[in-house]
């Protein structure tokens, strides 16, 4: 199926707009077929070779008959609008798929207590039931009160049962946001908003890469890796040599660290040779709790 990309579509334009083009820049199979069909022409002049149209209204109705384009001026802009939505896709094109459209952007948001935050200029208390999480899809015009502390969840059951951990957390309000599904709309909310984060993830190597690389670089002094009170015995306890062996060689520098908490893990996981899930502490803070 011929395509038609927005670098061609410039070019049909400016035919139709009455210019000709040297041939040697209108190398494609549309071209060609175009030509065939007679809705262009190639004129030479020694051994110049030029495309033109005789009659701009066949251009336009090519268009519409092969790829459903009702006006190319249009199409070009639509293609290249980074907020084009579905339904003016079908509208300029009669294709929701004239360029790579993101029907869902955002991310995952959960909270033990209603969280105020505010929601295109709207009060809004997220306070989903247990069980469930909402789903922020306007991020941008996201903001939570200036006193919440937001956690980020590496993992995904972690995130499904945070009423289990919010004992864990020395933080009166809460927005606990989930990494997954990954994208790059998170830290790009984190890094609109002023909020204190704090990276809730696997104590090991792998987890503290993630926390450097994907947001400490980007957040800065406002980000901070949470290590638990008890981390000692519970990577003693329940810590997985096999995890330690597989990301040894990726350890992170220790020199990069940057914080107290952070170097302290980092010198535990060398000493104990294990690292941590972070889905251990669902269990762990469950049997404290009952004991």
């Amino acid at each position: 199926m011929m395509k038609l990309t927005i670098g061609l579509a410039k070019k049909i334009l400016r035919l139709q707009q009455g210019e000709s083009l040297p041939y040697s820049q209108l190398q494609y199979v549309l071209i060609t077929r175009m030509v065939t069909d007679g809705v262009l022409v190639i004129r030479s002049s020694g051994s110049r070779r030029t495309v033109y149209c005789r009659d701009t209204a066949e251009i336009q109705s090519y268009l519409q008959n092969n790829f459903g384009i009702r006006d190319l001026s249009q199409f070009i802009t639509a293609a290249t609008k980074p907020d084009l939505q579905r339904s003016d896709a079908v509208r300029i094109a009669s294709d929701s798929k004239i360029k790579t459209i993101r029907s869902f952007k955002g991310f995952l948001v959960n909270s033990c207590q209603p969280v105020a935050t505010r929601l295109n200029g709207i009060p809004m208390d997220i306070s989903p039931p247990v069980g469930t999480f909402a789903y922020i899809h306007d991020f941008e015009k996201f903001v939570p009160a200036a006193d919440v502390t937001v956690i980020g969840v590496e993992n995904g059951e972690n995130f499904r049962y945070v009423e289990r951990q919010q004992e864990l957390f020395p933080f009166e309000k809460i927005l606990f946001v989930s990494r997954y599904p990954q994208s790059g709309d998170l830290i790009q909310w984190l890094q609109s908003i002023p909020n204190r984060y704090v990276h809730f993830g696997d104590f090991d190597f792998a987890g503290i890469n993630i926390y450097l690389h994907e947001f400490k670089s980007r957040l800065g002094s406002r980000a901070s890796f949470f290590v638990p009170d008890g981390i000692e015995d519970l990577i003693r306890d329940y810590g997985n040599r096999k995890l330690y062996d597989r990301q040894c060689k990726s350890a992170p520098s220790r020199s990069c660290l940057q914080e107290l908490e952070l170097e302290r893990l980092w010198d535990l996981i060398q000493t104990e040779k294990k690292g941590l899930e972070q889905e251990v502490l669902i269990a762990a803070e469950e049997q404290r709790k009952n004991s």
